[in-house]
């Protein structure tokens, strides 16, 4: 009787003792919690830098973000190449010469916070067609080329480095901008007719 007794004590026991174990293992939340505070550091303008920014924006110096001093913010940011968020975010605090608190100052500026981003790749859309010349344009050339003694080459129709190196001698010979590239201003100072599209661009 005495035996069975200590079986279960000692089995009780052991038991007890792996579930000690598999607990700590269960529990890594304090790092989860660092974790997801760094990640959520938001940032906010306090009372005093919204104040600020009203003086300079010259609306009511509230010291909250209403309706009028976001508007006024959005035309700011609208004026010095910041997005049109509405919100004293670090870029416009920045770009107003409001001085951060340090806790501020180390949460970083992301790069949506600025439009200039943006607006580059709409202007890049915006540039339209490159100006390419026909192979009949680049065979016209070569031959004025080298009647001219620029080029020694062939007539092959292809923009090759020689072909490339005749261009730049006529372009710094009649005033053109030195590029290398049989652009529309050097066929039309060798008198190469130009194609419908290319008189468009």
């Amino acid at each position: 009787m005495k035996k069975l007794v200590y079986v279960i004590f000692v089995c009780a026991l052991f038991a007890v003792s792996t579930k000690a174990q598999t607990t700590p293992s269960a529990s890594p939340t304090p790092n989860a919690t660092t974790e997801s505070k760094t990640k959520s550091k938001k940032f906010r303008a306090n009372k005093e830098q919204i104040m600020q920014a009203q003086k300079m924006l010259k609306v009511a110096e509230s010291g909250k973000m209403d309706a009028d001093t976001k508007a006024a913010v959005k035309t700011y940011q609208n004026e010095n190449g910041l997005r049109k968020s509405g919100s004293l975010n670090r870029a416009t605090l920045e770009k107003m010469n409001v001085t951060l608190t340090d806790a501020q100052k180390e949460i970083p500026i992301p790069a949506s916070s600025y439009a200039a981003a943006k607006t580059d790749s709409t202007d890049a859309k915006k540039r339209g067609p490159v100006f390419r010349a026909t192979k009949e344009q680049i065979m016209e050339t070569q031959m004025k080329l080298k009647t001219g003694g620029m080029y020694t080459g062939e007539q092959t129709g292809r923009l090759d480095d020689a072909t490339r190196d005749g261009i730049k001698k006529f372009q710094e010979v009649n005033g053109v901008k030195v590029t290398g590239t049989l652009n529309k201003e050097t066929l039309e100072k060798m008198g190469i007719a130009l194609t419908d599209k290319q008189k468009e661009m």
